[in-house]
């Protein structure tokens, strides 16, 4: 899942994609089939109000102290990818979020997005439609076209493994249009168990992987002080005609189509608990009318990678993330504030 995190852990990083498979939730408004949700809009986190709804762990000064202090050497991030999934909605685009279990220690009750870690088997040769592995290699930062295939990969595997939609058609002009039913089913299971490699599902079925259904959109590295770290590729993506989402992830309890401008609304008052990755994306979706405007609109974003920053000040450390001033924490030797 979200800003979210890799099936290989059992929790997610502050700044990943997080998720497993799970029973099918309701959306805000209702899904094609007709199903309805018993609300329209997302419920909260389930976390005392606050004055906005930034996740901040209670275990991140003493690590932030361990740091600095050089009693804590930074582990390597993974790689990982995450999918903000849009549809258009009556007022604008509406992205696809899923909420972290309440009763998950991490980060319980956190929106994301579906995602999360790069399988070593998504660098096997896949067949390819869109920009070139080299010009995904030049957007992304990497120097390895291959390393470019696996976070391309990972982000259409991972939003089909959590979401049920896949970005993948029969030639490179089409896209499935149902992804339901107990084969496709069986295959998603076997994907999500690594018994499959998302390169073997695609040649079983025939499929292309279209990578020009994604625009690139935002890169957050978890900070140096987490216990497991996360280098994220952020994507845009517009839901597929004939497609449709459903939860799909045994951490989240709820799914929602949302509005951007609500979700971080929510997030404004301290109802809807977020990480910064996501928020900042939220926000930076709101000035696009619809989803084909958005994933245009990726060829603008900055892709230069974030990282948090923590700095000693007097008897404060200060937590900061360059060039995303709201997300600073001042934390005074007895907590954060």
């Amino acid at each position: 899942m979200s800003n979210g995190q890799p099936k290989q852990s059992s929790e997610p990083s502050p700044q990943e994609p997080t998720g497993r498979p799970g029973p099918s939730e309701p959306s805000v408004r209702p899904e094609p089939s007709g199903r309805s949700d018993s609300s329209d809009r997302p419920e909260p986190s389930g976390r005392p109000k606050q004055s906005n709804g930034q996740w901040y762990p209670p275990e991140w000064p003493d690590r932030i102290r361990a740091l600095a202090a050089g009693e804590l050497t930074p582990v390597t991030p993974r790689r990982a990818a995450t999918v903000l999934l849009l549809r258009d909605g009556a007022a604008g685009p509406d992205v696809h979020m899923l909420r972290r279990r309440t009763s998950m220690a991490f980060a319980g009750g956190a929106y994301a997005y579906p995602g999360g870690g790069v399988d070593p088997r998504d660098e096997q040769p896949v067949r390819w439609a869109g920009p070139s592995r080299e010009t995904w290699a030049a957007r992304l930062g990497l120097d390895d076209p291959a390393q470019a295939q696996a976070v391309v990969c990972a982000a259409v595997r991972e939003t089909y493994e959590e979401a049920g939609v896949l970005l993948a058609g029969e030639t490179e002009d089409e896209v499935v249009g149902d992804t339901t039913g107990d084969e496709w089913e069986r295959d998603r299971q076997a994907l999500v168990a690594r018994e499959l490699s998302f390169a073997d599902f695609l040649e079983r079925r025939g499929l292309v992987l279209r990578s020009d259904l994604l625009g690139a959109w935002a890169r957050w590295i978890t900070p140096e002080f987490e216990q497991r770290r996360y280098d994220t590729w952020f994507f845009v993506a517009a839901l597929p005609a004939g497609q449709r989402t459903r939860n799909a992830s045994t951490e989240a309890d709820r799914t929602v189509w949302i509005r951007p401008a609500e979700a971080a609304a929510g997030y404004d008052r301290g109802e809807l608990t977020m990480m910064p990755p996501t928020i900042s994306t939220l926000r930076a979706l709101e000035p696009y009318g619809t989803a084909a405007e958005a994933l245009a609109g990726a060829a603008e974003q900055d892709m230069a990678p974030v990282l948090a920053r923590a700095r000693l000040d007097g008897d404060e450390l200060v937590l900061s993330w360059p060039g995303h001033e709201e997300f600073t924490k001042i934390i005074p030797m007895g907590g954060a504030r």
